[in-house]
């Protein structure tokens, strides 16, 4: 049974990540910043599909957090894969132009910084695990990565940090047998846009996307369990977007 540590894995897309894993079959270590009392729901969910998982409540911008969920993974038996999802975005929508510092530093420390350290040292540790076939890295980032929102610069700027940490860690541990990948997310449906469905929802019918819906995170789901089950296994550092067709070029 594979083993995969999941961060921000309570809501949004992290849910719908580890709890489709857990049904098929893998071993989950969710991450959440929230204790797991505050997450009881979703925690007896989790552990109905895959009776072998557990929760850790863990801060990832936090280098002390970081050890704490590697040592959770140690006491499980190790992990195989480590799903960087957790993320955030800005509390406050600022025009480019108004973006505190404050707000670069706390998305910078949790989007990118916290991503980074936690696969440097997963990787050290994957590195020595023989046990599962595919052994592999994959990071959440968003269109974002690529996309410029001018009211919320410093999460595309994170994103765009993130796209870069995969090719750095698909370049590094390619020789352990190590793939790492990024998906990119388009726009999808979960507590983060809430606030923007409406425009969100307006834009899209007015021609934004091909697929005239937003995303589920079932569709992120699926693509990293396709990952996962080793189905790409000839390619390291891809991107995938999962977006609707967001990125296709149109006349």
């Amino acid at each position: 049974m594979p083993t995969a540590i999941v961060t921000g894995a309570s809501r949004g897309i992290g849910r719908g990540i580890s709890l489709l894993l857990a049904e098929k079959g893998y071993k989950i270590i969710a991450v959440g910043t929230r204790e797991a009392d505050s997450v009881s729901e979703y925690v007896t969910e989790l552990t109905s599909l895959s009776p072998e998982s557990i929760y850790v409540a863990a801060d990832i911008s936090k280098s002390e957090c970081r050890q704490k969920i590697l040592d959770e993974a140690t006491k499980l038996g190790g992990f195989d894969i480590l799903i960087n999802n957790a993320g955030c975005a800005p509390l406050v929508r600022q025009d480019l132009l108004e973006m505190s510092e404050e707000s670069l530093d706390r998305l910078l420390s949790i989007n990118l910084k916290g991503t980074f350290f936690l696969s440097q040292a997963a990787a050290k540790q994957l590195i020595k695990r023989e046990t599962y076939a595919h052994k592999m890295i994959i990071n959440i980032t968003s269109i974002s990565a690529d996309t410029s929102s001018i009211n919320r610069g410093e999460y595309c700027i994170s994103k765009a940090g993130l796209s870069m940490v995969t090719k750095l860690f698909a370049d590094r541990l390619a020789e352990y047998g190590i793939n790492v990948y990024e998906l990119r997310p388009g726009i999808i449906e979960t507590d983060m846009t809430a606030c923007v469905k409406d425009k969100y929802m307006n834009m899209i019918n007015g021609g934004l996307l091909p697929i005239k819906r937003m995303g589920q995170p079932e569709d992120i789901a699926k693509a990293v369990f396709a990952l996962c089950e080793g189905y790409f296994s000839y390619t390291t550092g891809s991107v995938m977007n999962i977006d609707g067709g967001f990125t296709l070029s149109r006349l």
